[in-house]
């Protein structure tokens, strides 16, 4: 009996761990057939494993298969397992059954995930062992090919974050689509892979403040916040359940030696691709649990050492849309996800004096000049914001000027006389600076920054990344001007 006809007739682990928690699921109404698999992981390995199937017989042969692979193997190697193996396993498949043995393994490696989500995998230390966040696009690659090269043990994770139906996942890094293209990336460089389901934390930490941040006026750095309080945090937490080392992640930035009082983040080489603003959120403490490959490179050097190695991500263009927003409108995003729809508002000048009307504060944020739909002599923005009263004002470009900040939930990991710069947006030259009223190391309810030269367009709930030279010492959150007043 050829081997597929064997798994469709006599199928191994048909209704095992049917009630089992680590399990995975995929497929559904769009193909017709849907699996279902869980693992039950003892001592780093697959102690058991079960699946439920319905739709063609393929489905039932290819998750049998999954099954059988898997059982009594180490997680490390279930890891690496994918359509190919449970194609082989079958005698070979078809291209009209091939798609049963890609829901097979995707429903094995999302069982695998809930199994080392939740705790149940545990791994011993291993010095050599190095996780890697890989998203699927060329600078994660080049990191983990980097590690590779260093003499690592690597093993990849993607953390699925953000699953929306009139989004578009293939320009996301953290939808269902990109988690398959990174795994089947690992997959191909011989590294064992791990998703990792974190939507309901992405949800309630990031799309929940990025929904009320709107609905108040305010404009949030969601990434900022994503990397603090969600992704870097959990990754650590799984490399440490792994037994590796620390996280590598292809993040542009750098880890300092700091000083007596610990590691500090530090801008990378090329300042163009420098993303510590978008880490500055980071926990010191995970510090030393990070390495950041790409911090001595520029970007044209890392596509020539994806080249180099042959990966073939090394050209694919980078993402600009923020994940949960690819596809879609930041707009019909709110109206969807928030219930903030737009209403009839006023735009007023400096005076007072109502000029035009708009569709709603959410559309707008200080310092934009586009979409205004109002006629000027001079080119007109937005200076001020009155979300209570939905009223936008609107002046000259002067009026954005400011020579300090107001700054909340304020972290410092050095006293505030060392901050002697200020980045106040991501695509932003750090601006000389001092903070007021020299506050010590820790947590503040708000201080002010006076800056070395005015600024224009400081908006509220963008982040501000404290730094000394070219370390990051603190972030807070921009509250406003300091010293701008408009009659709003």
């Amino acid at each position: 009996m050829s081997g597929f006809a064997d798994h469709l007739h006599s199928p191994r682990g048909l209704g095992g761990l049917r009630d089992w928690p680590h399990a995975g699921a995929a497929g559904g109404a769009a193909c017709g057939d849907l699996v279902r698999i869980a693992v039950r992981v003892e001592a780093g390995v697959v102690a058991e494993a079960g699946f439920d199937a319905s739709g063609c017989g393929s489905a039932t042969a290819a998750a049998s298969a999954a099954v059988t692979l898997a059982e009594g193997r180490p997680v490390l190697e279930v890891a690496l397992l994918d359509a190919d193996a449970l194609s082989a396993e079958l005698g070979g498949l078809s291209p009209s059954k091939r798609h049963a043995a890609v829901l097979a393994a995707d429903a094995l490696h999302r069982a695998l995930g809930a199994a080392a989500g939740s705790g149940a995998i545990e791994l011993d230390p291993d010095p050599r062992r190095v996780l890697v966040a890989m998203s699927g696009g060329v600078d994660s690659a080049v990191a983990a090919q980097l590690a590779l090269e260093a003499g690592h043990e690597v093993v990849a994770v993607t953390l699925e974050l953000w699953a929306d139906p009139e989004g578009d996942g293939t320009q996301s890094c953290c939808s269902p689509h990109a988690v398959v293209g990174a795994r089947a990336l690992a997959q191909r460089m011989g590294i064992p892979h791990f998703t990792v389901d974190m939507r309901s934390e992405f949800r309630r930490e990031v799309v929940e403040d990025f929904l009320s941040e709107h609905a108040a006026g305010r404009t949030p750095n969601p990434c900022v916040r994503c990397n603090g309080r969600v992704r870097f945090d959990g990754m650590v937490e799984l490399a440490g359940r792994l037994g590796a080392t620390c996280l590598a992640t292809g993040h542009y930035a750098r880890v300092a030696g700091g000083d007596a009082e610990g590691l500090l983040l530090r801008a990378a080489v090329d300042p163009d691709k420098d993303q510590t603003y978008m880490l500055a959120g980071l926990s010191t403490g995970l510090l030393p649990r990070l390495w950041f490959p790409l911090g001595e490179l520029t970007k044209p050097r890392v596509r020539e050492l994806a080249r180099r190695a042959g990966l073939e991500v090394a050209d694919k263009p980078e993402s600009q849309d923020l994940c949960f927003l690819a596809g879609t409108q930041r707009d019909r995003f709110l109206e969807r996800h928030g219930d903030i729809r737009g209403s009839q508002g006023q735009l007023v000048d400096l005076e007072g004096r109502v000029v035009g009307s708009h569709g709603g504060h959410q559309h707008f944020t200080i310092g934009q000049r586009r979409g205004l739909g109002i006629s000027s002599v001079d080119p007109l923005y937005v200076v001020g914001k009155d979300p209570e009263a939905n009223r936008i004002v609107v002046g000259p470009r002067s009026a954005l000027a400011t020579n300090s900040v107001e700054l909340t939930g304020v972290r410092l990991s050095r006293p505030g006389a060392t901050v002697d710069r200020v980045k106040l947006r991501y695509r932003q030259d750090p601006i000389p600076c001092r903070i007021d009223g020299d506050p010590g190391a820790g947590r503040h309810e708000q201080v002010t920054v006076a800056l070395d030269r005015p600024v224009d367009g400081v908006a509220p709930g963008q982040t501000a990344c404290l730094m000394h030279e070219d370390t990051v010492v603190g972030w807070a959150v921009i509250d406003g001007a300091g010293d701008r007043a408009l009659n709003i």
